[in-house]
């Protein structure tokens, strides 16, 4: 499998927010904004809360397609169709953190809640597209 790698992972690692689209049910297509990441294999991460649609359409699907534009060059763009190969709640907390980090440059994601229950998606990318 391909791995977000150059400057196509320099897009997915900076600060741009990704859309991220699964299948509906009906067939139709439920697209998000989202925050995500790349781990070191290449894999883009992402992070949600249990119960949310697009969890349980991604987990029934068990693959998405994200996009990227660079905020710097918006005709420059990454779209990426990827396998959903990891799914834990275990490091989940940390995860958002991590991106709270990223996006908004705060130690701790200040949406944490006690009735919430964090979950980490990572997807592996089977396609990649990179335009400049």
């Amino acid at each position: 499998m391909p791995a977000l790698e150059g400057a196509a992972r320099a897009i997915v690692a900076d600060k741009n927010y990704a859309h991220l689209a699964v299948p509906r049910e009906d067939g139709s297509i439920l697209s998000v904004v989202i925050w995500s990441d790349v781990d070191s294999d290449g894999n883009v991460i992402v992070n949600s809360a249990e119960g949310r649609t697009w969890p349980k359409l991604l987990r029934k699907a068990g693959r998405a397609t994200l996009s990227w534009a660079n905020a710097s060059n918006p005709y420059e763009f990454v779209s990426v169709t990827a396998k959903l190969v990891g799914d834990d709640n275990t490091n989940a907390d940390a995860g958002i953190d991590a991106l709270a980090k990223k996006y908004m440059d705060a130690d701790v994601y200040p949406g944490h809640t006690d009735t919430e229950t964090r979950v980490q998606f990572t997807l592996e990318p089977e396609r990649i597209t990179h335009r400049a």
